[in-house]
């Protein structure tokens, strides 16, 4: 019997981790978004809230508002970008809706993306508003919520 080469060794202990880390990152965002079709207490989970406010403001997005939404998640990398899309989206029609407006406006989308955006990405958030010129300033006081 002959041994395989060290080097045949290496390659399968290597491939091993890889593929050990690659189940763990797509593990981590399957639980992630198991925890988000949970029930909350009020019966409802987060994705169907997210639902029901963009099913309920579909009505109210004018073409220049859709661009603008578009515009925000450019950031975000194209495989997630429909589901940032879909969050920021419900966020902007929530905010529109319990505002009493008939439709979307501009200041609707930036205080949706501020608050559909988590936390830890706020100093993304500013840059991003901050390199395109939109004016945050009036909004500042959702930072701290």
């Amino acid at each position: 019997m002959s041994q395989a080469p060290d080097w045949v060794m290496y390659f399968i202990v290597f491939w091993s981790f890889v593929m050990v880390a690659a189940m763990a990152v797509g593990g981590f965002f399957m639980f992630r978004k198991f925890l988000k079709i949970m029930p909350k207490a009020d019966g409802k989970s987060k994705l169907d809230w997210q639902n029901y406010w963009v099913e309920k403001s579909r009505h109210m997005w004018s073409d220049e508002a859709k661009a603008f939404l578009q515009e925000l998640v450019a950031p975000v990398p194209t495989p997630f970008r429909d589901i940032a899309a879909h969050s920021i989206a419900a966020s902007i029609g929530q905010e529109a809706i319990e505002s009493g407006a008939n439709t979307v406006t501009r200041e609707h989308c930036i205080v949706g993306y501020i608050k559909a955006t988590p936390k830890r990405d706020y100093k993304v958030l500013v840059s991003f508003l901050n390199k395109k010129g939109i004016d945050y300033t009036p909004y500042k006081h959702i930072f701290n919520r």
